[in-house]
């Protein structure tokens, strides 16, 4: 695990200079406190940087950037390739020779030459963001993984080519110019955090999960989607009995998380994991415990001043069962309020889950433990169907979405979606409700956004009444070109994305069930880049690795394969708890779940709350992107007056003009072209 940077300058945009290379490399210097390495091309048209934390390969040997051995083909990279030692033996006998004793990074590079960029990554399993730059073909691939669990981001900046693991690494390059991108900041309204490959910052994109970017010596940009979680990879078994594919499934989910669990405790150094006293928690540190051999550390945050949140004692339960060497931190409002600026800091852009809260103060315990490597729960309940709200929308598509979209002529659903926007602003409480008929009379009109919605379109617009100021990207053109980016993204207008993103999956994978659809839009929305995102920058801003073995792709594929039908006939999450039985005990299985969270909603009735209104109404963004400071100060009196919940919208809008105050500056800037 590290931080990687570089800089590729196509003719007559000058050089790469060390200096600056360096200061982008120091910007993140959290991500690898172990070591730095620079390379620059001979004609240093092309500079990479690597921050180290030494994980896997302790050795001088497995320092980066690294090459082949001709120094031909030069890679930086971030994150862990867990079947290294399976791809190892087939290079070795292809002629291929290894200067390090079991480095995954040096898969790459000898990967590359023998399988080509396309072969190479459909053989890696693991979490990865790496740039690879192949002098021969005069061409340099930046690659993301399958789920996103490691971003990476570029800019344009005077000409050339700048990418990183954070965007305050592109920040340190004196000629960027930053300014809020406004669609993102629409869609950040919604979302909690931009859709990829928007960022908030104009100019700057993330990479979007599964794809790669192949960029010529001249700069041009080629966007390729290299891999798209979907149904159809697995074996068939729709003429087995129900009990039968039941018990197929059980079977193939505990052995493919057992393997999962077996390739991510690779590594040199101590592996952890958070423990929150659930079923997916509890599940890593049983197997952990199996198959580690030795002591597990585990770790625990609660609240000091809501403990009704706490799950301490389930997770106290949990490790005494699993005789782990437990670790417990508390927080609470003082806590909370002195690490908001750092939280601002390590986010780079929005990433409006307050859950970054806990994340930073159990990820700063296994620091000072001298632990680097823990395991998190991430992606369990979107594969499993583990929400009880999801349940509710399969309901409701089942009983409402459906008949409504057949039945109801278009011009009776567009007159019924008029009513939606005053009326989902006078009853909060129905909002969510309510917007489903503007949805619904859309042609390419999803019932269902993600898991976490801050504010539906309708409830935008009374906040904002005219949002033309949220329209277009001066920098974003390239990526429409390339393919990277909808052009409808560009447009005030936030159920464009998740339209988008299922009707690509609907032509990929015509005739799925709504469960596997709303698994697929989480796979590209709400994971990537909002809980991968805080897992990644919170735990990264204290020199630890993060890894998440629910979402191996070998056991995404195999859940995305299972039907709703039955994947949901036991409940919510039903096959997964009966693949666990056993190993964890069942009192822990059939308690009710608890979302890990913060008590924000307490939280802004208080002190807390007072800053925030302040903050948010004194933001300059307000006044340039027309908000009706009325509407906004209404919504937060009304949620401190305990008249409604608007603890999400809040947060969000006080991360957005936390950032902007940050990184950007309160003095409005004139809307320009490209970064540079």
């Amino acid at each position: 695990m590290c931080g990687i940077a570089g800089l590729l300058h196509p003719p007559g945009t000058g050089t790469v200079e060390p200096e600056l290379l360096d200061g982008m490399a120091r910007a993140i210097a959290h991500r690898g406190p172990d070591g730095c390495g620079l390379w620059l091309a001979p004609d240093r048209r092309v500079g990479l940087a690597h921050r180290r934390l030494s994980i896997l390969d302790l050795s001088d040997h497995a320092a980066q950037p690294m090459s082949n051995e001709t120094g031909t083909v030069q890679v930086a990279f971030n994150g862990e390739i867990y079947n290294h030692a399976r791809l190892r033996p087939q290079l070795e006998a292809a002629g291929h020779r290894f200067r390090t004793d079991h480095s995954d990074t040096e898969i790459l590079v000898h990967g590359y030459e023998e399988w080509g960029i396309d072969g190479l990554l459909e053989r890696l399993d693991g979490m990865f963001a790496f740039a690879l730059w192949d002098d021969g073909r005069s061409m340099l691939h930046l690659a993301r993984d399958r789920v996103g669990i490691k971003p990476l981001y570029f800019a344009r900046i005077g000409g050339a080519l700048a990418f990183a693991s954070e965007i305050k690494a592109l920040l340190a390059h004196p000629r960027l110019v930053r300014d809020v991108c406004a669609p993102a900041l629409w869609h950040t309204l919604s979302f909690l955090t931009p859709p990829a490959p928007l960022t908030l910052f104009e100019g700057i994109f993330k990479l979007p999960a599964g794809h790669r970017l192949e960029v010529s010596a001249a700069g041009r940009l080629t966007a390729l989607r290299w891999w798209r979680a979907g149904p159809g990879r697995g074996e068939p078994v729709a003429h087995l009995s129900a009990a039968a594919r039941r018990d197929h499934y059980v079977q193939g989910i505990r052995a493919r998380l057992e393997a999962a669990v077996t390739s991510h405790l690779a590594a040199d150094v101590p592996v952890g994991a958070f423990l929150s006293g659930g079923v997916d928690s509890s599940t890593l540190v049983a197997l952990m415990s199996r198959l580690a051999g030795g002591r597990v550390n585990t770790f625990t945050v609660g609240f000091s001043d809501h403990t009704h949140l706490n799950e301490l004692d389930w997770a106290q339960r949990v490790a005494r069962e699993f005789s782990t060497e437990h670790h417990i931190v508390t927080l609470g409002e003082p806590e909370m309020d002195a690490y908001l600026d750092d939280l601002i800091h390590s986010q780079d852009e929005p990433i409006a889950d307050w859950v970054c809260i806990p994340l930073h103060f159990v990820s700063e315990i296994v620091r000072k433990v001298g632990v680097k490597v823990v395991m998190v729960g991430e992606g369990a309940d979107e594969l499993f169907c583990g929400y009880s709200s999801w349940m509710s929308w399969l309901g409701l598509h089942a009983r409402a979405w459906g008949p409504w979209r057949r039945w109801l002529p278009r011009p009776a659903r567009a007159l019924a979606a008029g009513l939606a926007g005053p009326l989902a602003w006078a009853r909060p409480d129905l909002a969510s409700r309510l917007d489903i008929l503007d949805r619904a009379a859309r042609p390419d009109g999803e019932l269902f956004w993600t898991g976490a919605v801050s504010l539906w379109e309708s409830q935008k617009n009374a906040l904002v009444p005219d949002n033309a100021a949220f329209a277009g990207s001066p920098a974003a053109a390239e990526l429409v070109d390339a393919g990277l980016l909808p052009p409808s993204w560009l447009q005030p207008d936030s159920a464009r994305v998740p339209g988008h993103v299922l009707a690509a999956f609907d032509g990929a994978f015509p005739g799925c069930d709504q469960l596997t659809r709303m698994a697929h839009m989480e796979l590209n929305l709400r994971l990537p880049e909002l809980l991968l995102m805080r897992v990644d920058k919170i735990s990264m801003a204290s020199s630890i690795e993060a890894r998440v073995p629910f979402l191996d792709h070998h056991l995404v594929d195999f859940a995305l394969d299972i039907p709703q039908a039955d994947k949901i006939a036991g409940g919510a999450k039903s096959l997964l708890k009966q693949a666990v039985r056993g190993l964890i005990p069942d009192a822990v299985i059939d308690r009710p779940k608890m979302g890990f969270g913060a008590p924000m909603a307490q939280w802004l009735r208080g002190d807390f709350g007072r800053r925030a209104r302040a903050e948010i109404l004194s933001s300059s963004l307000l006044d340039r992107f027309g908000f009706s400071r009325k509407a906004v100060a209404a919504m937060i009196d009304d949620h401190a007056a305990g008249r409604r919940d608007a603890s999400l919208p809040i947060w969000v809008l006080w991360n957005i003009a936390a950032w902007n105050r940050r990184w950007i500056g309160e003095a409005p800037k004139a809307r320009g072209g490209c970064c540079g």
